[in-house]
């Protein structure tokens, strides 16, 4: 072992020395270089270029150093970005690198070549032969093995070539900026070709130079004494002292990553002794990735307190400022019918230009039919014209039962001329599954996109785990009632920006636009809520805040709002959100016979070639006559639409199946036999309704009396209906309110509550065909007998009930100890009120006699 210590001799880059052998005596050694000497060797000429085998020791991937030969580190030859894909990109094969290296090793390249820079910088005066070149593609640069005289030492001649480059830098063209570099290698360097690519910042591991020696950890000011010669250092960091990780370590952060290249391929493997130490260290290197401190994500992580709800803030902010105009633009659109492609004016050019060609020409007798059926409504309809012409703050409310015509009445007629019309049907809302499916359900009716239901799911997840994690709330998900608010909130602000659509254009629009929307009605758009309180026990949320939503739109004077309803009950809803104001509400009936007969012949779309056009203007019922002499059987209709009524949507089953071929009179008993059928099995039969058990609010005994009641006389007084024992003292818990049972079975549709004045007065049967249905259910005997016998029960049942409260309070005054006379009246009276029961109940109990004898025998 050679033993001396380290000089130092000016570098020209960096201004530092590299180190130098130097013997003597006297002073303890301070570093001693292991474990060969670097004798110098006679110079010889260049005679031999590059070689690509790399002889090492027992295939271990080191370079084998001869007693006489030295190795030099060449950097900045390879440009290092490019070279982890050529030699790394997942279809590279062994074949494609090893042309790459034929491409190195040749000797014809150009200027550019690395082996002709190689040559460039190795000139003749510097007295050294090559022997090999070993190209290091991933680290940018090239080992040059080399043999020099021995009067030259192997610092000499790196400080030569330092000099060298130095006073004439030779700059590739891959980086202009920086020259070349050459470092003498003192280790033993390791050519791995793992996936490990060069970084700023090198690993330095201490392990013992033999299995003997203990292992000796280097301070920094050694390290940077050894590193500070191949570039500028940023920090060095030792292991921690507690630390128990083996071997001992420490990290050099270097400035440039081609300065970290130089230090790892000159000083791994090299073996040293520090000044008063016995052991010796030899330093094994690699590239480490630096770990940058993230101080503003630790922050954060740190304190979700304050950075979720700022998070939330900020997505609430994002979402207001980016998505709500494209929303608005969007329900703007949806009410304006943008995207309706009949609206267009090309559609409509194109449709006058060849109406003559194309068009088929309505039928006159369809046409005076529903010239009739307007004629018949036409009060209704010129009143709520006349109401959306004025600007009284207050609902219209178009009520009837279900098939009445509303919604065909208030849009093909009421709103036919108007453009700026928003149709919002609550039944597919209530309807939806999930609060998911409401919110995009009530979305698509007003037009409201984008919209991201479905996100509402995976942030109550968030939340939860952000709220198990952190104790905190994070708010990130919006309840159902919230985001229905926000919905309805842009759809108000759009319909303001439809119904200002016109003020720059008017006289007066030096006004504000509350004033301007006041003055002008007829430029307000119209919002018509279809299917209001359609299940309304289920859904009350959505009523509400869309009732609420209505009145601040009347109220504010943005829009006019339009319901239609079947329910009886809906001014208990609307009056929550409008309690000062009166409803301007408009009732559809049925149609008188005449009007219902001539909508029913002329939906059957006779043939009319007989018939021309002076006949028609002379008479304008003379289709409707010339149609019914086509089918003798239509003398018929008078009897039988006396008996089906006059409900549109009855008329319209009647006129498909006289189309089909059936005479009126088999067609209308078809239609009475199926309403017959519905009601058993709605209310009769079967002790459920197609609605969950939780809002059947009546018994099937209630539905009894009303069928059987309303079948013999046709209407029923309100008040005597209350009064009648089943409804008064219904042994059935959910029915044993009178009047919440009546007004469940008129939202079930088996009867209509007429009322004048607002007070409930008469009670007729849901539709007109189910008065004939009535009839033909008390005219059945078996039917008859079973629910009379079931609705005998229930009275004896509650006369029993009476009878068991006498016996009670009967049994409470016989157990007074005296008898005093004033008692005598009350006994006499429970007495009499007692035998009277008991006398109902044999008169019951004999009537259900003579029915179980009906059910014995009829089949």
């Amino acid at each position: 072992m050679i033993q001396g210590r380290l000089t130092s001799r000016p570098l020209s880059r960096h201004g530092l020395s590299p180190f130098r052998v130097t013997r003597g005596l006297g002073a303890a050694p301070r570093l001693i270089p292991l474990p060969r000497d670097l004798a110098s060797q006679p110079p010889r000429r260049w005679d031999s270029s590059t070689s690509s085998s790399i002889q090492d020791d027992k295939k271990s991937g080191h370079i084998a150093a001869g007693p006489n030969e030295s190795i030099l580190f060449f950097d900045n030859l390879f440009p290092l970005k490019i070279t982890p894909i050529l030699l790394w990109r997942p279809w590279a094969t062994s074949r494609d690198i090893s042309e790459i290296h034929k491409r190195l090793e040749s000797q014809s390249r150009g200027l550019l070549d690395p082996v002709s820079l190689v040559k460039r910088i190795i000139s003749n005066k510097v007295p050294i032969t090559v022997t090999e070149i070993i190209p290091r593609l991933k680290e940018g640069g090239a080992f040059v093995k080399f043999t020099h005289a021995g009067d030259v030492l192997s610092t000499e001649i790196e400080d030569t070539l330092a000099k060298s480059l130095a006073e004439n830098p030779i700059r590739p063209w891959f980086n202009p900026l920086l020259g070349i570099k050459a470092g003498l290698v003192r280790g033993r360097p390791w050519l791995e070709d793992l996936y490990r690519f060069p970084k700023s910042r090198v690993k330095v591991e201490f392990v013992p130079a033999t299995d003997k020696d203990p292992t000796a950890e280097l301070s920094q000011e050694t390290l940077y004494s050894i590193f500070r010669r191949y570039g500028s250092i940023t920090d060095i960091t030792s292991q921690p002292s507690d630390s128990k990780v083996l071997p001992k370590y420490a990290f050099v952060d270097f400035v440039l990553v081609r300065d970290a290249i130089m230090a790892r391929n000159c000083m791994h493997g090299f073996v040293l002794r520090e000044a008063g130490s016995e052991a010796a260290t030899k330093l094994r290197l690699s590239y480490e990735q630096r770990v940058k401190p993230h101080h503003i994500w630790n922050w954060l992580t740190n304190h979700p307190r304050i950075v979720i709800p700022l998070i939330a803030g900020l997505l609430a902010a994002f979402t207001v400022v980016v998505f709500d105009p494209i929303r608005e633009w969007f329900i703007k659109a949806h009410i304006q019918r943008v995207f309706e492609f009949t609206d267009s004016k090309l559609y409509k050019w194109f449709q006058r230009q060849t109406s003559d060609m194309l068009v088929f020409r309505r039928k006159k007798g369809n046409q005076d039919g529903l010239n009739a059926l307007i004629g018949h409504r036409k009060d209704l309809i010129d009143s709520i014209q006349n109401n959306l012409l004025e600007s009284t703050a207050t609902f219209v409310v178009v009520h009837g039962p279900k098939g009445s015509g509303q919604k065909e009445l208030v849009m093909d007629q009421v709103l036919q001329d108007r453009k700026d019309v928003l149709v919002l049907d609550c039944k597919p809302v209530v309807e939806a599954r999930g609060e998911a499916g409401t919110i995009g359900k009530l979305a698509a009716q007003v037009g409201y996109r984008p919209v991201f239901s479905w996100t509402n799911n995976i942030s109550n997840l968030v939340d939860l785990a952000i709220q198990g994690t952190t104790g905190v709330k994070a708010s990130f998900s919006e309840n159902l009632e919230s985001q229905v608010v926000k919905i309805l909130q842009t759809t108000a602000a759009a319909l303001k920006d439809v119904s200002l659509a016109d003020k720059k254009k008017s006289s007066d629009a030096n006004i504000s636009e509350d004033a301007w929307l006041e003055a002008h009605p007829e430029r307000r758009a119209v919002v018509v809520i279809d299917s209001f309180l359609h299940k309304g026990d289920e859904m009350g949320l959505i009523y509400e805040k869309i009732t609420d939503w209505a009145s601040a739109l009347v109220q504010s004077n943005v829009a006019h709002v339009i319901f239609l309803t079947n329910d009886t009950s809906y001014s208990k809803q609307l009056s929550k959100s409008l309690p000062d104001r009166v409803f301007h509400s408009v009732t559809l009936g049925d149609l008188s016979p005449d009007v219902a007969k001539q909508y029913v012949v002329s939906q059957l779309g006779q043939p009319e070639q007989h018939h021309n056009k002076s006949e028609d203007d002379a008479n304008p019922d003379g289709t409707v006559l010339a149609q019914m002499r086509e089918r003798d059987d239509l003398a018929e209709l008078d009897e039988c639409i006396e008996s089906l009524g006059g409900r549109l949507t009855d008329l319209q089953v009647l006129a498909r199946r006289l189309k089909v071929g059936q005479s009126p009179k088999k067609a209308v008993s078809e239609i009475i036999e199926q309403s017959a059928s519905e009601i058993l099995r709605m209310f009769l039969l079967t002790k459920t309704t197609a609605a969950p058990a939780t809002e059947k609010k009546w018994s099937t005994e209630q539905a009894w009396y009303l069928i059987k009641e309303l079948g013999q006389k046709g209407s029923l007084r309100y008040n005597e209906v209350l009064l009648s024992d089943t409804f008064a003292s219904s042994t059935t818990p959910a029915a044993a309110s009178a009047e919440a049972a009546l007004e469940s079975l008129a939202n079930a549709e088996l009867i209509t509550v007429r009322s004048v004045h607002g007070r409930p007065q008469t009670i007729r049967a849901g539709k007109p065909v189910y008065q004939t249905a009535f009839r033909r259910l008390l005219d059945d005997d078996v039917v008859r007998a079973r629910m009379e016998l079931g609705l005998l029960k229930e009275l004896v049942g509650i006369e029993a009930k009476g009878i068991d409260k006498v016996e009670a309070e009967l049994s409470l005054l016989a157990g007074l100890l005296t008898q005093p006379y004033q008692t005598a009246d009350r006994v006499n009276y429970l007495l009499g009120k007692m035998l009277a029961s008991q006398q109902k109940i044999m008169a019951y109990e004999k009537e259900m006699a003579v029915l179980k004898k009906v059910l014995a025998k009829e089949v």
